[in-house]
């Protein structure tokens, strides 16, 4: 296994050099041009959707905890979103990449950034309900726009810090096979020799370290706490009176549903890629298929939600008689801890007084 990645049509990580590369190469050429069709369709959603839902959370509506949330959101994925179109020019130019080693390491930082930053907003939202639902008054004493915008602030800072890796190991080099070629590629060993056993060694530690924190960091813990207070939320709330809490409860499950079902092939098909030298050219040819599909619908994932907003939570029907920018402001309005203090349990009091 070579201590570099050099096939650069994954989202993030690059494929290896396969053996039957050649076998594959018409199979390949198939799963680029579904990327780049992918990849345009996500950047022209993405791009309009996440605008929009940041001139309504940020400028059009009265700031809230729950605008905080979906405007940081937003923020993550129109980012994203706008880097895109280098992908697809990447792929249409056969993987040469002429836009300078900056954009080549950006391209990749800002991909786990949204990442990162995405999943621990996902995280720290459902705990965010799961307080509201189970110490509501407590809640509306200390459960402040200003504290929100604190804790986002936060969750940038960790997801840069975790992101960074990448910006240090994203490099350039020429292609062996074809002149005037530059690839952008994961160079986990810092060096354009890989003749020496060390310094393959010391690449592929980097790489798995680099897969296995992205896993247990930026899927595995957080998902955890997501599935415990949706628990929690879903037990509290059973047999309550608490319908007008319904709508942004069931966004949220959306979108934490969508993030899951998005991200959690990418991470399957990194650990195969991993071992992806030592299986069965079945199984390489498989990689072929699976990492292009599961990096495009890492992509999806970032101009899915406001559509969530839209179509999750309330009647199909009454979204059709009102207009875009209504259902979005009721998809992000306050509610869930506001109709639970009316009814005021020995937990509420309980969290009151903490």
């Amino acid at each position: 296994m070579a201590a570099n990645t050099t096939s650069p049509e994954s989202l993030y990580d690059d494929y290896e050099d396969y053996p039957d590369l050649e076998e594959n190469a018409g199979l390949r050429n198939s799963m680029h041009i579904l990327s780049m069709v992918i990849y345009s369709i996500a950047f022209l959603l993405g791009v309009a959707g996440n605008s929009l839902v940041i001139f309504i959370t940020g400028f059009h509506m009265k700031r809230t905890v729950n605008a905080v949330w979906f405007l940081n959101l937003a923020i993550a994925d129109l980012v994203f979103t706008s880097f895109l179109p280098l992908s697809v020019a990447y792929i249409a130019l056969g993987f040469h990449w002429p836009f300078g080693k900056l954009l080549c390491k950006l391209i990749s930082t800002v991909a786990f950034l949204n990442m990162f930053a995405s999943v621990f907003l996902l995280t720290v939202i459902s705990m965010d309900r799961c307080v509201s639902v189970t110490c509501p008054v407590w809640a509306q004493n200390h459960r402040t726009p200003r504290l929100a915008s604190l804790v986002s602030l936060g969750i940038w800072i960790a997801a840069l810090a975790l992101s960074s890796p990448y910006f240090v190991f994203r490099d350039l080099r020429g292609s062996p096979v074809e002149e005037n070629t530059t690839h952008c590629y994961n160079n986990f060993a810092l060096s354009e020799s890989f003749q020496s056993e060390e310094i393959v060694k010391l690449g592929e530690y980097r790489a798995q370290t680099l897969v296995l924190t992205r896993f247990v960091v930026g899927f595995l813990v957080p998902f955890v706490i997501i599935l415990c207070c949706y628990g929690i939320i879903t037990v509290r709330l059973k047999g309550t009176r608490l319908t007008r809490s319904n709508r942004p409860f069931k966004i949220m499950v959306a979108v934490v549903v969508a993030f899951f079902i998005c991200w959690f092939p990418y991470h399957v098909f990194s650990f195969l890629e991993m071992s992806a030298a030592r299986l069965t050219p079945g199984l390489q040819a498989f990689l072929v298929v699976g990492i292009p599909l599961a990096s495009s619908l890492a992509y999806l994932n970032s101009c899915l939600n406001p559509f969530l907003y839209v179509f999750v939570g309330q009647d199909f029907r009454e979204k059709l008689r009102t207009s875009i920018l209504a259902a979005l402001e009721s998809a992000f309005s306050e509610t869930t801890g506001q109709t639970l203090t009316k009814s005021k349990t020995s937990v509420e009091v309980e969290c009151h007084t903490l």
